[in-house]
């Protein structure tokens, strides 16, 4: 018992609803900041340009909250939804947002697809599970992977629309834990989380050029 209370004292605790919503409003928070004229700029080291990453990214919350939302989710695809580029080289998104709506639409469509997600991490039972390429998961895991898709998207923007961009060092390291377990510990989770995704460098490592989480229900 007191080595399992030991490791259970070592683990940066389960990522939560809270957690997504937090790293949702301080992306906004950020991205608001941005000038109107650099959405059309390229993303950071995307060949996406910067509204189109939101819409990206707004689309990641929208699928992720639609595999949680049936009473029997599937184990082995998606939710059929279409998702198709509106053009060459864009993301294949379901939500795309109205031009004529400018930057603060785009930004409300983002915080609206957010909101979806963290009601139904919040209300999906714990035991449910559904669906990701990258394993079957469940709340805990579908709330880290939209935290991963904001802070390195939000980091990518952050780069194209020359603004600061760092998020919580708590919420990193509960995310590398549900979702990462095969990356060194020992330095700081923002910058682990960059070089997990392939967006940074690592003392001691090589620098990624392909990644992946793994969903699938930790112990």
């Amino acid at each position: 018992m007191r080595r399992e209370a030991e490791q259970d004292a070592a683990t940066p605790g389960p990522v939560t609803a809270d957690d997504l919503d937090r790293s949702v409003q301080l992306a906004l928070a950020t991205l608001r900041g941005a000038p109107a004229e650099a959405w059309h700029g390229k993303a950071g080291g995307l060949r996406w340009t910067c509204w189109e990453t939101v819409e990206h990214l707004s689309d990641d919350y929208f699928a992720y909250a639609a595999q949680l939302g049936p009473r029997k989710p599937s184990l082995d695809g998606p939710v059929p939804f279409v998702w198709e580029p509106r053009q060459t080289d864009g993301p294949w998104n379901a939500i795309h947002a109205d031009r004529e709506a400018g930057p603060e639409g785009l930004l409300q469509v983002l915080e609206a697809s957010g909101a979806m997600l963290t009601a139904m991490v919040r209300t999906a039972p714990p035991e449910l599970r559904s669906f990701h390429g990258f394993g079957v998961s469940d709340p805990e895991g579908f709330a880290a992977m939209g935290i991963v898709e904001t802070v390195v998207h939000t980091y990518d923007l952050a780069e194209g629309l020359g603004l600061e961009w760092e998020p919580p060092a708590d919420v990193c390291e509960r995310v590398l834990h549900r979702l990462f377990r095969d990356v060194p510990s020992g330095a700081e989770p923002w910058v682990t989380l960059l070089w997990a995704t392939g967006r940074g460098e690592l003392p001691g490592e090589e620098r990624r050029t392909s990644w992946r989480w793994y969903g699938e229900v930790r112990g």
